[in-house]
């Protein structure tokens, strides 16, 4: 055989097998850890708001981790937590985190590894910080009675109905890009007429929000900008509280990554297993709560643990 073409043949086959070597280091060092990985992200008012430090917000989301496969379930703020006497959205300020963590972990009958706190001013920066995202609206909605930031202490001139601690908002059905302005009024409205009045739909309407900010995100365009990428963690890790260590940041990237083009299923845990309970309120402490339809949270656990199919 020729020398050079000898020679050409061992280098070709040589850079093969180094490309090959490279390429299953960096598959390794990419592939994420096995089983299922799951975070429960609470959103308060934060300050300038009344109930600064209620968790309106309770969202579990469970992630296979290997696949990306996600699960996003939000939780009503007024499930009845009977030890406590109160409800669902009061235990942080009672508790803190840990004891949010661990009566939703009792409800949902899973374990929850890590645990995020946000005030809903952080989406604003957030959203703005990605130059707006696009939202599904899924309903076309008007709200009459949306609370002015900052005047819930305004006396309106003497006005009896303090209608200057409220604005109109609307929103139409479809695709829409919002402001971080925008997108907070989206997901705080509780006022709304109809069935976009309720807070099941409110947490939907959390949870499209989340799902635009990811999609803004987990896009080559974004993440091949080194510098725009470390400005949102500095953003976001300057302005949460989380129970995430530092040294689990590479393998929730990972994680992060499978996630990108996966399927997520969002859901509300709705009035097929809690009701609102109508006889004996004082039972209640005459609070307007939601209980387990079948006196327990076997039937819920059952069902969460079919979701995510562990």
């Amino acid at each position: 055989m020729n020398p050079r073409l000898k020679k050409t043949i061992f280098w070709s086959f040589f850079s093969l097998l180094l490309a090959g070597l490279l390429f299953f280091n960096l598959y390794r060092f990419l592939k994420p850890p096995a089983g299922f990985t799951n975070f429960l992200i609470l959103g308060v008012a934060g300050e300038n708001h009344s109930g600064s430090d209620l968790t309106d917000s309770l969202i579990f989301v469970s992630v296979e981790n290997q696949t990306g496969e996600t699960l996003m379930l939000s939780l009503p703020r007024d499930i009845w937590i009977e030890p406590l006497r109160t409800k669902l959205n009061s235990v942080y300020h009672y508790q803190g985190m840990e004891g949010t963590k661990k009566a939703v972990s009792e409800i949902l009958g899973q374990e929850i590894d890590h645990t995020v706190l946000l005030d809903f001013n952080v989406f604003t920066q957030v959203v703005d910080y990605l130059d707006g995202v696009e939202v599904e609206v899924e309903r076309t909605f008007d709200d009459n009675n949306y609370p002015i930031a900052g005047k819930e202490d305004d006396l309106c001139d003497g006005d009896k109905e303090y209608r200057c601690r409220y604005e109109h908002i609307h929103f139409e059905a479809g695709k829409t890009w919002m402001d971080g302005a925008t997108a907070l009024k989206y997901v705080r409205s509780r006022n709304a007429e109809g069935e976009e009045g309720t807070d099941f739909a409110r947490s939907q309407r959390q949870q499209r929000l989340l799902l635009g900010i990811k999609q803004k995100i987990l896009t080559p365009k974004f993440l091949l900008q080194p510098k725009k990428t470390i400005g949102l963690v500095k953003l976001v890790t300057n302005n949460i509280q989380t129970d995430i260590r530092p040294d689990l940041y590479l393998n929730l990237f990972k994680i992060a990554l499978k996630v990108k083009g996966s399927k997520i299923e969002s859901l509300v845990l709705n009035d097929g297993h809690l009701i609102n309970p109508t006889n004996n309120k004082q039972k209640y402490d005459n609070q307007w709560v939601l209980v387990p339809a079948t006196g327990d949270w076997s039937e819920i656990q059952q069902y969460v643990s079919s979701l995510i199919k562990n």
